[in-house]
This record gives C-alpha cells, sequence and structure tokens, in this order.
C-alpha cells in the first residue's frame, strides 16, 4: 500500500513509534528494518549501530542506533528476543536503508519470545486506515506538513 510518496508491503508489521517493520519468516523468527517513511525523513543514512548477535532484549528497549545528517535515533525493539542475525552489509552501506528499506537494507533477524502478544502493539501492513491515519499524523507533527 502507499500513503503520499510511502510504501507500505502488506506483508510486515509497523511500529509506530520508531517507524520499524516486522517480517515474520518463519515460526518465531523476524526480520526488522526501518520503514519507507523512517528511511526517508531521516535523510542519508551515514552510520549504523547494531546490536551483538546472542544478545537478547525485552519489546522497548534500544535495540539499535541511526545517523544522518540531520537525525540520530534510537531505535527500541519492536519483539521480545535472541538477536540471530545482523546485516553486515550495512557496516559498509548504511544507506542501503535509504535505498532499499525492505530488501537490501534489512537490520536483523531475531528470535521472537512473545511474538503473539508482542505483535498486538504493531499496525499490520492490511491496517490500510490504521496505516494513512498514522502517516498523516507523523506527517503533521514531525514534519509539520
Amino acid at each position: 500500500m502507499k500513503v503520499d510518496k510511502y510504501e507500505f508491503p502488506e506483508d510486515l508489521y509497523y511500529h509506530e513509534e520508531d517507524h520499524l517493520w516486522v517480517k515474520i519468516i518463519e515460526k518465531n523468527r523476524v526480520m526488522i528494518g526501518v520503514d519507507d517513511f523512517g528511511a526517508k525523513e531521516a535523510g542519508e543514512i551515514d552510520f549504523v549501530d547494531l546490536p551483538t548477535i546472542g544478545e537478547e532484549y525485552s519489546k522497548g528497549e534500544v535495540i539499535a542506533t541511526i545517523e544522518s545528517g540531520k537525525w540520530v535515533g534510537r531505535l527500541r525493539a519492536p519483539v521480545s528476543g535472541k538477536v540471530v542475525e545482523v546485516n553486515e552489509k550495512l557496516d559498509e552501506d548504511p544507506s542501503l536503508i535509504n535505498k532499499d528499506p525492505y530488501g537490501e537494507g534489512w537490520m536483523l533477524i531475531m528470535e521472537a519470545t512473545n511474538l503473539e502478544e508482542d505483535l498486538k502493539d504493531l499496525i499490520p501492513g492490511t491496517g490500510a486506515d490504521r496505516i494513512r491515519e498514522w502517516i498523516e499524523r507523523e506527517k503533521r507533527e514531525r514534519l509539520g506538513r
């Protein structure tokens, strides 16, 4: 689905506060990245600090940091679990988040420990009305549009 210039694939879940997406790739295994709104509005990403494989996080704990010329963001875990993989390509080219946020720009994979409950706090990609309302609110509050 598209809202203005921002793309929101329907097979993902979205974390409103930090503009992250979550994709279920196996039973309790999820891939996490920055959504298109976050990637576009942050400006070109210069640096990404990803977690260490094996680290465990509770939902809401800071899991990563990204920096651009105009913004530094601490990103909080949208689900609880253990980091099992990180996208090492981002070390060399953090702007992959800008160029391909839902593909090459993914950030990490977690083994979720409470996925069914955690997903209740995220917006499903099939929730077109909720996504539209969220992005319109973000444009007003964060971008003054």
